[in-house]
């Protein structure tokens, strides 16, 4: 009988080196497969889990193109195998239903399972140009070479799988170390998702990002060509299938995008050469987002692939609280170094109008009195109106800084605020009736009566209230309302005055408040820094909500507990 007695010899010592390599190893028990059995071709296959086809890892003697034939785990000899895991020998593959050609020249085919623990892992396969050339004797060889082939694979893929975990472990690091280097967010968010993909192998990787209310996920950034989704695309937390990450924290995991129902969801239109996705959330202390990674072929995600991503994501978390504390920090301190020059700035400008008040009205009295003596030319009282308002327009701006730069308690009384706004409204009603503007007042009837200086107050909604005519030249609607709202569990006595003039820039919303700048010809660019000191006196704030095109309106919170 041929091959008969043939027995599998161990390995030597300058053949671990190539058994240890699960590639080389494959290709080292083909040829040895080929040499017991005598046959004249052969292939070795793997089971690929993430497809579920039998991938031919090598062959030998086969036609050309024949290597690169794809079989269903079920299809074929050799799939009945790996789907069975018991060896079949075939005598004439012409009287075989199940043989799937790939080459003519076969006639006779022995496959065997090859198999770690209970689990086919693929099949190694021989075949022959000659009718009934395999025996049982061959069979038995080729049972016991797939065990063998098995028992070094599982070691060489165990150490693969170290070298891997080793190396990810040091891209981890090395990863970790540029990401807490990024200079500021956006970098960081480009760095996160461009070595998502370097780490996980991935075609595309995603970043998407919470919104405060913990409603809406907004996309931040994305690595690679062609993605398929819009900047700063926005959707619905409970409307997306990253519900279950971006709520819950649990990881998603889709085999296939193409499958029902992913097709029909439009945060998974992520480019045409994305097929498999896995999504972990971001998240520490708080939930923060998703990161997600899209492979270019169908892919089944080990758990050892949801941990690294996961390990990566929690970095990234990490890293992305450190910048934006390092933002509020860089903030506040030019907040402080603000304060300081507008300190200093204040207290020259308050010892320059000191110097200024007294020469003004000096000038004044003798200004008036030397008007009285002028002929009664008309040019010359207009000279003399001009140069008249141009003294009061002095004196009011030496007032004004001098107010700013004041450390004054409030007079606390109880004051009416629908009285206090009428009175106000009483004394700007010819300047709003020559510009056209009409007012629209809305008092809620819970309103309570607010406690503060009535002086200090009024000066500050008469400054909102002419400030609001000045951004309507042309007419427009002047709303006054006061409601009772809520700020971070603390209740305010809201007074807002609006305007439909050309509303603010975010820029120029930001520059409201500092004080002689101003974007008015006439204007001091004190009015709001008074405004804001007399709130800070009252222990309360302003809110400015403004839109360009769209009006402003500006609202003073007093808190309701007493001063």
């Amino acid at each position: 009988m041929r091959g008969a007695g043939l027995i599998i010899e161990r390995a030597r010592p300058e053949e671990i080196h190539t058994l240890l390599n699960p590639r080389a190893a494959i290709r080292h028990f083909l040829r040895l497969a080929l040499a017991k059995t005598e046959a004249d071709s052969g292939s070795f296959v793997l089971l690929n889990p993430s497809t579920g086809f039998l991938d031919i890892e090598a062959s030998f003697g086969l036609r050309k193109g024949a290597g690169r034939t794809k079989l269903r785990a079920d299809e074929g000899v050799t799939g009945w195998v790996a789907t069975t895991g018991r060896s079949m020998r075939v005598s004439d593959v012409r009287r075989e239903w199940r043989y799937v050609p790939i080459d003519p020249r076969i006639r006779a085919e022995l496959a065997v399972p090859v198999e770690i623990g209970s689990t086919v892992i693929g099949v190694l396969n021989v075949d022959s140009h000659r009718v009934g050339h395999f025996t049982r004797a061959h069979e038995q060889v080729l049972i016991q070479l797939a065990a063998k082939a098995a028992r070094w694979l599982a070691i060489g893929w165990e150490i693969e799988g170290f070298r891997q975990k080793a190396r990810q472990l040091g891209m981890l690091v090395e990863i970790a170390q540029t990401l807490v280097s990024q200079p500021g967010l956006d970098a960081l968010f480009e760095g996160i998702v461009r070595n998502a993909a370097r780490l996980m192998g991935a075609a595309r990787s995603f970043l998407f990002l919470l919104t405060e209310d913990k409603e809406h996920l907004v996309l931040r950034a994305a690595f690679g060509e062609g993605c398929g989704l819009p900047a700063d695309f926005t959707i619905p937390v409970d409307e997306s299938v990253f519900s279950v990450v971006g709520k819950k924290g649990k990881p998603l995991l889709v085999l296939d995008l193409m499958e029902e129902p992913y097709v029909h969801c439009p945060e998974l239109r992520l480019g045409k050469d994305v097929r498999s996705l896995l999504a972990v959330p971001l998240s520490f202390v708080e939930r923060m987002g998703v990161l997600c990674v899209g492979m270019a072929q169908r892919h089944r995600f080990a758990k050892s692939e949801i941990e690294l991503l996961q390990t990566l994501a929690d970095l990234s978390t990490v890293s992305i609280q450190k910048a934006q504390l390092l933002q509020q920090v860089m903030k506040i301190e030019e907040g402080l170094r603000q304060s300081e020059r507008l300190s200093a700035l204040g207290l020259l400008a308050t010892e320059v109008a000191h110097e200024i008040r007294n020469p003004l009205t000096v000038i004044q009295m003798l200004f008036y009195t030397l008007a009285d003596r002028l002929p009664d030319d008309p040019g010359v009282r207009k000279d003399v109106e001009v140069i008249a308002a141009k003294l009061r327009q002095m004196n009011r701006i030496t007032e004004q800084v001098l107010s700013l730069g004041r450390s004054t308690q409030p007079l606390v009384e109880t004051i009416s605020v629908e009285r206090m706004l009428d009175e106000i409204l009483l004394l700007v009603r010819h300047k709003l009736s020559a510009q056209a503007i009409r007012v629209e007042k809305s008092i809620s009837p819970q309103v309570p009566a607010l406690q503060g200086d009535r002086g200090q107050i009024e000066q500050a909604l008469l400054n909102l209230i002419l400030n609001a005519a000045e951004a309507m030249p042309g007419g427009g609607v002047l709303e006054l309302d006061a409601s009772v709202v809520e700020r971070d569990g603390v209740a305010y006595l809201a007074v807002a005055v609006g305007d439909s003039g050309p509303g603010m820039t975010p820029e120029e919303i930001e520059s409201l408040f500092v004080p002689f700048l101003t974007r008015k010809a006439q204007g001091t660019g004190i009015g709001m820094a008074i405004v804001r000191k007399i709130m800070e006196d009252h222990r309360g704030k302003v809110e400015v909500d403004s839109t360009p095109g769209r009006g402003s309106r500006i609202s003073l919170l007093f808190p309701l507990t007493p001063i």
